[in-house]
């Protein structure tokens, strides 16, 4: 077991960066692609990832500014936001994590050729999504069998969900071949964002109020063009934020500048996606006949390509900071929850088909919930921290996994019930 865990922690220590390139090299040559052109597959995806990584970090520090101008407000918290990056890797310290990459592998090739399921997920390091929920059911049920069932459980389910919004995933962003297998975004923000979009169509006046990127282009002409909605988007958050005039200009060129980057980065991932999911395609047809289909289950940062969710992002960091004084009884600062904004904004903007207008206030209630819920279940989150051996210094601790992986809500909430 602990070579199996040390085996799982040094893959999942290489990061997304430099495991996605093995995983498509890998999956190229199953699908019988030829070395050159697998091992080229992956670079790409592996490219595209590093700079879509690095442009998010470049909006991260764009807007820093701001998120310390409104931190400055604040005092008095008493829990940590620690951030996802370190409650994925607290989850991988688990006595079951070695067991949980074989067997969520197992249970994906079972359900794509026993029961003719169409998705095969990829994305090795979202398997955080699963494991999170599977070391708070550990932690609040003392039980090893428990914490390993829930988290193939959640990977059975975010291969079924994602091949459910596959063809809108599709349509909507472009990303023939590939679908969302992130699943605390798929089980959680669609779903929501969709029930308020047929909310919207019931509201006379708002139904009809349709502003996209594609409208404020034709209205504006040049000045409507993505690059320069994120500098006016980069301006006003300067200034309302007080910032000197050296800060707002960066803050405008930096959301700017992300706006024009990210498409560019998705379209190096595709390049590297599109012929494994060809293959993939031809593979399935060989043995399954010719109906068969298979997507590629990919990060939700895929559809960062869509100006709106970066513009939607911009917008909606000063008002999760803002939460932070809104909701009652608050225990903690959203810095780490800032980390997340972008990739919640996604399947708000796809569920809204890209009007701005109901993508906001789709994004708005979602970072609500998870801060709000976040906040309530910090006793269930530091119980988590406790058994993965994190030192928290007898202090508190709570992320957004515990917001928005419905994993967690559904746990934490049953643990109430059952105590």
């Amino acid at each position: 077991m602990d070579i199996l865990l040390k085996i799982a922690q040094t893959m999942i220590n290489m990061g997304a960066v430099s495991l996605l390139p093995i995983m498509i090299l890998i999956l190229g040559l199953v699908f019988r692609m030829k070395f050159g052109a697998a091992l080229k597959a992956g670079l790409f995806v592996g490219i595209g990832f590093q700079g879509l990584s690095l442009v998010v970090s470049l909006l991260t520090t764009a807007i820093q500014p701001v998120s310390e101008y409104y931190q400055k407000l604040g005092s008095g918290f008493t829990t940590v936001d620690l951030g996802f990056a370190a409650t994925g890797g607290a989850a991988w310290t688990v006595p079951f994590a070695p067991l949980a990459v074989p067997l969520i592998v197992l249970a994906n090739f079972i359900l794509i050729f026993i029961f003719k399921r169409k998705v095969l997920n990829v994305d090795i390091w979202n398997y955080i999504h699963f494991l999170i929920p599977g070391a708070l059911a550990y932690a609040l049920f003392h039980s090893a069998a428990i914490g390993l069932a829930v988290t193939v459980g959640m990977s059975i389910i975010s291969v079924l969900v994602a091949e459910l919004i596959a063809p809108k995933w599709q349509e909507f962003f472009g990303l023939e071949g590939t679908t969302c297998s992130t699943f605390s975004f798929i089980t959680f923000m669609y779903p929501l964002s969709w029930l308020i979009n047929k909310i919207f169509d019931k509201i006379p006046g708002l139904k009809d109020l349709d502003i996209s990127m594609d409208w404020l282009e034709s209205k504006l002409g040049v000045f409507g063009e993505s690059c320069f909605v994120g500098f006016i988007v980069g301006i006003f958050l300067g200034i309302l934020t007080h910032q000197p005039i050296e800060n707002i200009l960066g803050i405008g060129m930096g959301i700017a500048s992300v706006l024009i980057l990210i498409p560019r980065m998705v379209s190096i991932m595709m390049e590297g996606i599109t012929p494994i999911g060809n293959a993939a395609s031809k593979f399935m047809k060989r043995h399954l006949g010719e109906d068969a289909e298979l997507w590629i289950g990919m990060d939700v940062a895929l559809g960062l390509g869509d100006p709106a969710c970066v513009t939607c992002t911009a917008i909606c960091i000063p008002i999760t900071i803002a939460l932070a004084f809104i909701i009652p009884n608050m225990t903690y600062f959203p810095i780490g929850l800032l980390t997340i904004v972008c990739y919640t904004t996604v399947f708000c903007v796809m569920a809204s088909k890209g009007n701005l207008v109901r993508s906001l206030v789709c994004s708005i209630a979602c970072m609500f919930i998870i801060a709000f819920c976040a906040n309530q279940f910090v006793p269930e989150a530091t119980a988590m921290f406790s058994v993965t051996g994190l030192d928290l210094k007898g202090g508190l601790a709570t992320d957004g996994f515990f917001g928005f992986d419905l994993g967690n809500v559904f746990i934490c909430l049953l643990h109430r019930l059952i105590g």
